[in-house]
């Protein structure tokens, strides 16, 4: 089956959410939707979850799943706010869990933060599936980037968040806590090993040395032919080689920490203190 598939471009973040809708029907699912923040005033913005929002009531759809490919380290996820507009349950992956422990030491949440996934409807696992409408998803355990990536294989098209990215690219880093370059190579050859007209949608896309527009759209076999950091069957060696040195050189993502204390929440802001106000940590020297 062949979904539809709707990208919504967020340019502050270089963020690509998708609405993937059933052909046959009404139902849909949101995957990784955005909540725009601004840092240095620490406001919230919901312009990008809205369009989202108009979309879905446009074209009278269902929303059955907002996925998550993972905890997210660039932007804050909008999940909680879409679902209490038009439904949905919010799904990410099991090893949710680690990411959970890890980052609820470094922000030292202490024992009121549940490091169990229960604040998500449905922690998936490799080999689950599920239904939009009639149309089945697949689920795929891809880390590296993090514990806890999944790619999502709705019909012919594969949602793989952070860890590809278009052809001439490359992929995601794997430099954050629990992250490795050989867990994200054999990751990656998970997602090849899919037929190759398998269509492959990116969470993040940056413009290329020499391309002039955005894109997030391409395919299995063109992933396998012209990958710059894994294609034409590049050795594990080269590509950890290659992906260690050049994660040494980045730098932190400019949201990464309201962006974790966020998503690891699904979405949720941090408990409010007793005059209702939320406050998000800095931790220093930590990450």
């Amino acid at each position: 089956m062949k979904p539809e598939v709707t990208a919504f471009f967020d340019e502050a973040t270089f963020t690509i959410s998708y609405v993937v809708r059933d052909p046959q029907g009404s139902a849909c699912a949101v995957v990784d939707s955005v909540l725009d923040f601004d840092y240095a005033s620490g406001r919230t913005d919901t312009r990008s979850a809205d369009a989202i929002i108009k979309y879905v009531q446009d074209n009278n759809l269902t929303v059955e799943w907002l996925l998550e490919s993972h905890v997210h380290a660039d932007h804050l996820s909008a999940a909680p706010y879409i679902q209490e507009r038009v439904g949905g349950k919010i799904g990410i992956g099991d090893n949710i869990t680690v990411v959970q422990d890890t980052f609820g030491k470094v922000f030292n949440e202490g024992t009121k933060f549940q490091r169990d996934g229960s604040q998500f409807d449905k922690l998936f696992k490799e080999g689950d599936s599920f239904h939009i409408g009639q149309m089945r998803g697949d689920v795929l355990h891809t880390p590296g980037h993090t514990p806890a990536c999944l790619t999502y294989v709705i019909g012919d098209a594969a949602f793989v968040g952070d860890t590809l990215f278009m052809p001439d690219f490359g992929t995601a880093r794997c430099d954050f806590p629990g992250g490795s370059s050989e867990t994200l190579f054999n990751s990656i050859q998970k997602i090849l090993s899919l037929p190759d007209e398998t269509r492959i949608f990116v969470g993040h896309d940056y413009k290329a040395p020499g391309r002039d527009f955005y894109a997030w759209e391409t395919t299995v076999g063109e992933q396998k032919r012209f990958n710059i950091h894994v294609g034409e069957g590049k050795p594990m060696e080269d590509f950890v080689r290659m992906r260690d040195e050049r994660d040494a050189t980045l730098a932190m993502p400019r949201l990464i920490i309201p962006s974790l204390q966020v998503n690891m929440r699904a979405g949720h802001m941090p408990e409010p203190d007793e005059n209702g106000d939320v406050f998000l940590k800095v931790p220093v020297n930590k990450i």
